[in-house]
């Protein structure tokens, strides 16, 4: 007999039968006053450590967010994504550069401690955050020809975690304790957007004395001291993460005795476990496996469309990648209806380039994605003198839900227009990244931390956002209108300039191209009273579970 993905998925339904998962759930919660839950996932975290700014992907995002960290403002996972108070109560507008934020009180780490202002301000500390002493605005580190992943002497802090830092937070000068639970924030020029980059991901709070009493960087941010429901208990890097309840978490009683993450790359291995009681929900699972999975009627498949879209990244240092009409080229060359429809089952959509209807005014209805066009394709491949050279296309293994399948049909679409692309599949995100003759077309995905689109488009795209910073693209253009985007309180003139990088990125002169809106698909037991969130986020925090 062929084994194959389905007639595996059907044997393990069979072995499961429809009470296997609740008879599991039975014994775990008959040891203790509270059940405990094991959740399948495709990797806990790229880069093997649970700090925020050091681990900054979708895969993060899924433990981190409710159950690990915390930050002054919260995104309401149960609805529609809107900034909530989570550790600040209110925040109030000073004036364009200043912001100031009270404090919930009464909130305890898991070291028992208090959060008070010093540890919010030791939170966003140039030793904490930014690897130096010394506040630099973005003008003045690049007139000193510092990038963003430019570690000062004498700093532990691996790089990615000060790129991140000045990434998220370009122009913050100071944050100053007002009294006890009241804290000032002091940016370097006016930010429309700066109540939304403390909501994103990455500004959460962490305990200065969890800090101080770590060994080491690498201590900390593999049990890091935060005020979450959960906390570490064990992480063993590319295997399992377990985090139990903490019950002097300030917003009740967590749900859940514990919760362990494990690392099952193989979906099917992830649904089989799930079918057979091993795994309470098993993540990242393609649209192709849902009717399989419930045609078992004791499970069920939870999830849809979230905010983050699937991009293919071009580099154009490439020899083959220089000129723009090539790159233009491999954007009106992919039929990005067939994808979705094919691939994904109809369950996602084709969207207005990078952006979202989240962004509310800054949103631009009319957009689109270069329209598949093959015969344009081809005439931009003609003016532009291309003789069929190889295009190296660098692809991670099913790091993203129907990677693999997306780029094989990628792959044939540019075929079909006389685009020779070349697949290699590569281990892990350093060597996708690595610069180099065989460095020119890779996939990446971005999401909107905050409902802006210095979230997005600058914050990956532009002068400080990691394609430029990795040394893929530059666009003069693109930049200074990055820096108007940032710094101007004109919501007209923002409006306009977010237009206009929209027509460089994606049309003129191509960084990416946008493939199709994300979303993410979790499987469970009907008997797990749990609705998936719009984002990667897992909420499992009081409220959010009932066995």
């Amino acid at each position: 007999m062929l084994i194959t993905r389905r007639s595996t998925l059907r044997m393990g339904a069979a072995a499961a039968g429809v009470l296997a998962m609740p008879g599991v759930l039975r014994a775990q919660s008959a040891a203790g006053t509270r059940p405990s839950i094991t959740v399948a996932v495709q990797k806990i975290a790229n880069s093997n450590t649970l700090d925020v700014l050091r681990e900054q992907s979708n895969v993060g995002e899924r433990i981190f967010f409710s159950s690990m960290w915390e930050g002054l403002i919260g995104r309401d996972l149960r609805n529609n994504l809107a900034r909530i108070p989570m550790l600040a109560t209110e925040w109030k507008r000073v004036d364009a550069t200043t912001l100031d934020v009270t404090l919930r009180q009464g909130v305890r780490f898991h070291n028992g401690e208090e959060m008070t202002a010093d540890d919010v301000v030791f939170t966003f500390s140039r030793e904490k955050m930014f690897g130096d002493t010394e506040a630099k605005n973005r003008s003045t580190i690049r007139q000193e020809g510092l990038g963003l992943f430019t570690v000062r002497p004498g700093k532990e802090l691996p790089p990615q975690v000060p790129a991140t830092a000045r990434n998220a937070f370009p122009d913050l000068i100071a944050v100053e304790a007002i009294d006890r639970y009241t804290v000032r924030f002091i940016n370097g020029s006016p930010d429309v957007t700066l109540e939304g980059r403390l909501s994103r991901f990455g500004a959460n709070i962490t305990s200065r004395k969890g800090w101080e009493d770590a060994p080491s960087y690498l201590d900390w941010a593999r049990k890091p001291v935060t005020t979450a429901p959960y906390q570490v208990a064990e992480f063993v890097p590319d295997s399992k993460l377990v985090l139990v309840a903490f019950d002097g978490y300030w917003g009740g009683v967590p749900p859940l005795a514990q919760i362990t993450f494990v690392e099952v790359p193989e979906v099917a291995s992830r649904v089989n476990g799930l079918l057979s009681g091993e795994y309470q929900f098993a993540c990242d699972v393609p649209p192709d496996l849902i009717p399989e999975i419930e045609s078992n009627a004791a499970f069920e498949v939870q999830g849809g469309t979230i905010l983050n879209h699937r991009l293919t990244v071009f580099d154009k240092n490439h020899a083959q990648l220089a000129n723009p009409l090539v790159r233009r080229a491999l954007t009106h060359a992919i039929d990005r209806q067939a994808i979705v429809d094919s691939l994904w089952a109809g369950r996602t959509v084709v969207p207005a380039g990078l952006q979202w209807p989240y962004y509310d005014a800054m949103f631009h209805a009319d957009w689109t994605v270069p329209e598949f066009n093959p015969e344009l394709a081809m005439s931009l491949l003609k003016e532009a003198g291309y003789k069929g050279d190889a295009i190296p296309y660098r692809l991670l293994n099913n790091y993203y839900t129907n990677q693999n399948a997306t780029a094989q049909v990628l792959i044939e679409m540019w075929k079909a227009v006389g685009l020779n692309v070349e697949l290699t599949t590569l281990e892990n995100w350093g060597q996708i990244l690595e610069p180099g003759e065989t460095r020119a077309i890779r996939d990446w995905s971005n999401s909107a931390p905050f409902n802006d689109p210095v979230s997005s488009l600058v914050a990956q795209h532009g002068p400080n956002g990691g394609q430029q910073q990795w040394g893929e693209y530059t666009n003069a253009e693109l930049n200074q209108l990055s820096e108007l985007l940032e710094t101007s309180t004109d919501m007209d003139a923002r409006r306009k300039a977010f237009r206009r990088m929209l027509e460089i990125a994606e049309r003129e002169d191509p960084a990416y191209t946008v493939l199709h809106q994300n979303a993410t698909f979790t499987a469970k037991p009907k008997s797990i009273q749990w609705t998936a969130a719009p984002a990667f986020a897992m909420d499992f925090g009081p409220g959010a579970i009932a066995l």
